[in-house]
């Protein structure tokens, strides 16, 4: 067992998450505490700006890791453990740019700058080189999702709700001993968020209460739903840009949000038969979990339990950060952080880049 820490920064880009764990990287996971710390209004205008790879990428980078190193001072703090009782840092960073059919995909973060301001080794870098090899570098989550879920009834779907959704399908004994399937099933909260935005609502919907008060527009839904990505097969992986949500444009924004809202439930309802067997449960996590008009829709469309990932005593704020910390481990060992069915990769592949602690 290893005492490491895991954080993500996602494509809500809503702040980073920071989750102090101890773990094998194979079947036990413990974890013992966790903060989110939301970023400042104009640092998140400013990495919104870099998406894509355009702009200030350096400098950015630079505040981003900087960043990062505060959220573990004041992770270690809280939780009253010293620097050097830590064995890792998992550090994702911020995913600029991602088009695997291209062979590219980019998270800035410096991880040497981030040893060096913590004084812990750090694994950065994970999904370069299932990319590299000619999977979708996503999703990752999966392999711990399977660890976290080892005692529940199978098959299960886990579905992840940030900027983009993402399902890791956990199999019974029947199903293959839990085998995973995964992929990106659409969008999550980002083309939500951005409406909101765009009509001064804020940065996000609350509890879905502005889609609660509009109506789904079903031509525009269904122009929505008109996109390529929707009919090919697991495994695949999206960008938080991949959709155009021009059909929406004309709505009022109750009616966009609710039509946008609707647009994430079907898409997650489509992936079922993509799927080897339908889950007989799912369990949420991500922001998207806290909102309810959202959870209503998945529930109403998916027909079987549909429930935030707390009712399995899992902490669905600390999931993400605590899977980063958990493949560090795994990239140490040189275990596999992804699989043929996760991402597409030809093979079971590790990953990650280790930097450690200058002498």
């Amino acid at each position: 067992m290893r005492t490491v820490v895991g954080l993500m920064s996602g494509t809500s880009m809503d702040g980073i998450d920071a989750a102090l764990l101890r773990t094998d990287g194979i079947a036990r996971v413990e974890p013992l505490a966790f903060v989110t710390i939301p970023y400042e209004d104009g640092f998140r205008a400013a990495l919104r700006g870099v998406l894509g790879g355009k702009g200030p990428v350096e400098a950015v980078e630079r505040a981003l890791t900087d960043a990062h190193a505060d959220a573990v001072r004041r992770l270690l703090d809280e939780a009253g453990v010293a620097a050097d009782a830590v064995d890792l840092i998992g550090f994702h960073g911020h995913t600029i740019h991602h088009a695997p059919e291209q062979r590219r995909t980019w998270q800035i973060g410096d991880g040497p700058r981030l040893a060096a301001a913590t004084g812990i080794a750090v694994v950065n870098d994970f999904r370069s080189a299932d990319v590299a090899a000619g999977g979708q570098g996503a999703p990752l989550v999966p392999l711990f999702h399977r660890a976290l879920a080892d005692s529940l009834p199978r098959p299960i779907g886990i579905l992840n709700i940030g900027g983009v959704a993402n399902v890791s399908w956990i199999g019974a004994a029947g199903d293959g001993g839990g085998a995973v399937v995964a992929c990106d099933t659409g969008p999550g909260n980002a083309l939500v968020d951005d409406w909101v935005l765009r009509h001064g609502g804020g940065r996000f919907d609350a509890g879905g209460a502005l889609a609660a008060s509009g109506t789904v527009d079903g031509a525009a839904l269904a122009a929505l739903l008109d996109h390529p990505y929707f009919d090919r097969p697991t495994p695949k992986s999206l960008d938080r840009d991949a959709f155009d949500p021009s059909p929406v444009a004309a709505l009022s924004p109750a009616n966009g949000a609710a039509t946008l809202t609707a647009f994430t439930a079907e898409t997650v309802a489509r992936i079922v038969p993509h799927l080897p067997a339908p889950p007989v449960r799912w369990l949420v996590c991500g922001g998207g979990r806290h909102n309810a008009t959202l959870m209503g829709m998945l529930a109403e469309r998916l027909g079987v339990p549909v429930a935030a990932v707390e009712t399995a005593g899992w902490d669905g704020d600390a999931l993400e950060a605590q899977a980063f910390g958990y493949l560090a481990v795994r990239s140490r060992l040189g275990l596999p952080l992804s699989e043929p069915a996760t991402t597409g990769v030809t093979a079971p592949i590790t990953g990650g880049r280790f930097h450690p602690v200058a002498a």
